[in-house]
């Protein structure tokens, strides 16, 4: 509980109460005050060093010279402080990302994240091994032009359901402006590419039918131990719906320059 002071009484000798003084919480960009009774959105912190009103302070009574008229020079009261606001509030953080990693558990998406970015989540071959959302900033040919790409951690069918981790991290991707469709095309993967990307995609529908609409980057991982039948087939499907594809391979390289640059495009078209 955060509580800050009370307006103090008015006093004698023309002094009028102190105003309750200012009590700030410190929360970090992205952050979404909503009122808890009512549900009302109160302010959306997108940009740092944002300062916003939530809950009106105490005000100090007024001294005895205000209540100074002809017929009472010499007025012995004064009017007492008043208690501020007084609301329950609920926080939620969105990060605030430009690109947004999507896609089942153990795709791929940690280790791309700490191959474009210094990011450096935990990486292991089991699923699920990222537990918190990642966010890392990617700089773009070596110069000025960079973005940051946050690293969701992995969805799963039923993910707006509660099934896996995904619905604790769906908002996040909320705030991002171009999604990358992580697609495990590796012959270790006995999942169908395009069915695949219809699952992740139905789960971002169900969360926010908004989030599909998204500009998008198909993205063909682990093209080192790539299956040709899943490559050409993700290929044929992403030109027919007019979706731009790469592939790469966060363990050789391959096409992370290329993806940067797509990205970097998407953003400053």
């Amino acid at each position: 509980m955060f509580r800050a002071g009370r307006g103090r009484h008015g006093e004698g000798s023309n002094r009028h109460g102190h105003n309750g003084d200012d009590f700030d919480v410190t929360v970090p960009a992205g952050t979404e005050v909503y009122d808890n009774a009512t549900g009302e959105l109160l302010h959306d912190f997108t940009q740092s060093n944002d300062r916003v009103l939530i809950a009106q302070g105490g005000r100090g009574g007024h001294g005895n010279a205000f209540f100074k008229s002809a017929t009472n020079r010499v007025p012995r009261k004064a009017q007492d402080g008043q208690f501020g606001e007084e609301k329950t509030l609920r926080l939620e953080l969105k990060l605030l990302a430009d690109a947004g990693l999507v896609g089942y558990p153990n795709v791929g998406k940690s280790t791309l994240i700490s191959r474009i970015s210094a990011a450096r989540p935990k990486i292991a071959d089991y699923p699920f091994t990222t537990l918190e959302p990642q966010l890392g900033v990617v700089s773009v040919d070596g110069g000025d032009k960079s973005f940051v790409v946050a690293d969701i951690p992995g969805l799963i069918e039923g993910a707006h359901l509660g099934h896996g981790l995904g619905i604790q991290f769906l908002r996040h991707i909320e705030r991002t402006r171009v999604l990358l469709h992580l697609i495990d095309v590796s012959v270790m993967n006995e999942r169908d590419p395009v069915e695949e990307f219809h699952t992740i995609d139905s789960e971002l529908a169900e969360h926010d039918p908004g989030l599909p609409k998204k500009p998008k980057i198909i993205v063909a991982a682990k093209m080192d131990v790539a299956d040709k039948k899943k490559v050409q087939k993700l290929q044929r499907w992403s030109k027919k719906n007019n979706l731009e594809l790469v592939k790469i391979s966060s363990v050789t390289g391959e096409g992370l320059d290329d993806l940067k640059r797509a990205v970097f495009k998407k953003l400053h078209p």
